[in-house]
């Protein structure tokens, strides 16, 4: 699990349900990403709520996610996630 603490004390990650947000406050979850598959079973990760790109297609829905997680740990890595 990758977390970035910005200099306000917000920390950001992917969720996990493995760790406990409420030990740190109230935690505030967003989606950043919708994984959908195309009229034809191909699959897409739209990442316009951070305004990414989308990605895909992808054959399987496993690649969508997997590309889906290492865009986010990219931008996490830059430290480019608005509060």
């Amino acid at each position: 699990m990758q977390i970035v603490i910005k200099p306000s004390g917000i920390f950001i990650s992917v969720y996990d349900d493995t760790f406990d947000y409420s030990d740190f406050g109230r935690p505030q979850i967003r989606r950043v990403s919708r994984v959908e598959p195309d009229d034809s079973g191909r699959w897409y990760v739209d990442m316009s709520p951070i305004d990414g790109p989308s990605l895909g297609p992808f054959d399987k829905r496993n690649e969508a996610l997997e590309a889906e997680l290492e865009y986010v740990n990219a931008m996490l890595a830059e430290c480019e996630l608005q509060e």
